[in-house]
């Protein structure tokens, strides 16, 4: 999806090319919305942290491809969208399957607009 500018309309855009990309596997995708210092910090219920560059969180994509399983849930709900400048900040509520079971999830995404695109430097998901 072209992304038209850095509005928020630009930066809901390129959540749901995220959400596109994550939910089917396309790494290619995932390549360019990433950027490159890309961290994923994942909290689960038990307040347990784990953190993920990159290479590691697309494998996870990469692995699920590859073993066949089934698209993700799509469902978003967007609960903040925000733009300073060439930074962006949105919170997004999912119901998605990381771990073997679907759950709902609460991102909170840190993008930057570079290279003409906004590019996610930070995930963090609170998984319930």
């Amino acid at each position: 999806m072209k992304q038209e500018n850095r509005s928020e309309i630009g930066l809901k855009q390129a959540i749901e090319s995220l959400i596109e990309a994550g939910t089917s596997f396309d790494t290619d995708k995932l390549e360019l919305i990433y950027h490159k210092n890309l961290q994923v910090i994942m909290i689960n219920v038990e307040g347990q942290k784990t953190i993920s560059d990159k290479e590691s969180f697309k494998n996870l994509f990469d692995t699920k491809r590859k073993n066949g399983d089934p698209p993700l849930n799509t469902w978003a709900k967007f609960n903040h969208l925000e733009v300073n400048d060439n930074f962006g900040h949105v919170i997004v509520t999912r119901k998605v399957n990381l771990t073997g079971e679907e759950s709902t999830i609460i991102l909170s995404i840190d993008l930057v607009w570079e290279a003409n695109r906004w590019q996610v430097t930070r995930e963090v998901i609170f998984m319930s």
